[in-house]
């Protein structure tokens, strides 16, 4: 049976993790061959306070950890 949505709200917070980016290179051939090119590195970033509604958590921190999320990495904890 599917759980219930809670709605909830978000504060502003500021904090720091590993962020994973894949890019595409062009390997070029007669195939056009394409590789996933991967990279890791940590900083702090912001999440902007926000309200929504999800089905609750078995455990926030570990799912935030696998959330694809954007930042601006020109300006991590401001925007």
């Amino acid at each position: 049976m599917a759980q219930a949505f809670q709605s909830h709200d978000h504060q502003l917070e500021v904090h720091g993790h590993e962020h994973i980016h894949v890019t595409h290179h062009a390997k070029g051939g007669t195939r056009g061959e394409i590789e996933h090119l991967t990279a890791v590195h940590t900083h702090d970033h912001n999440h902007s306070a926000f309200d929504h509604a999800h089905a609750p958590h078995d455990n926030p921190t570990r799912e935030h950890e696998h959330e694809a999320h954007i930042h601006d990495h020109a300006h991590p904890t401001k925007s």
